[in-house]
Formats: C-alpha cells, sequence, structure tokens
C-alpha cells in the first residue's frame, strides 16, 4: 500500500516543522536544520508521539468550546 505523507493543509507546514522543534526540545532530542534522519527511531518516535499527543488535546480542547490552542 503506498503512503500518501500530503499535507491537507499545506500552508500550514511551516507552524507544523516550528511545532516539531519546539517539541523536540521539550523531550531532549537535538534536531540540526534540514535534514535528521541520523537520529534514531526511537528519538522520532518520542517526536512523533509527543507531537500528536498535543494536537489530540488541542483538537479535544477546540471540540468542547475551549480555546487551547498551543502553536
Amino acid at each position: 500500500m503506498a503512503r500518501n505523507n500530503q499535507k491537507v493543509v499545506p500552508h500550514a507546514a511551516a507552524a507544523l516543522d516550528r511545532f516539531k522543534y519546539e517539541v523536540a526540545s521539550e523531550v531532549g532530542v537535538t534536531l540540526k536544520e534540514g535534514y535528521n534522519g541520523d537520529i534514531t527511531a526511537r528519538d522520532a518516535g518520542k517526536i512523533g508521539g509527543q507531537m500528536v499527543r498535543r494536537l489530540i488535546e488541542t483538537a479535544e480542547k477546540n471540540m468542547a468550546g475551549t480555546t487551547g490552542t498551543r502553536f
């Protein structure tokens, strides 16, 4: 099965990139500008997992009618 890595909202790419660097610094993973293919799967998972948790939290708050937008 082919993967579709296209952004649903293309103009949000820059905000998601800033969000990724913010989360990486919070979980203690150092990212450099540009390509980061040399980080471990464990570190990439920490970053991605935390990003998903926070995005879900924000969506739930928005659905509940409260504003808790962090980015």
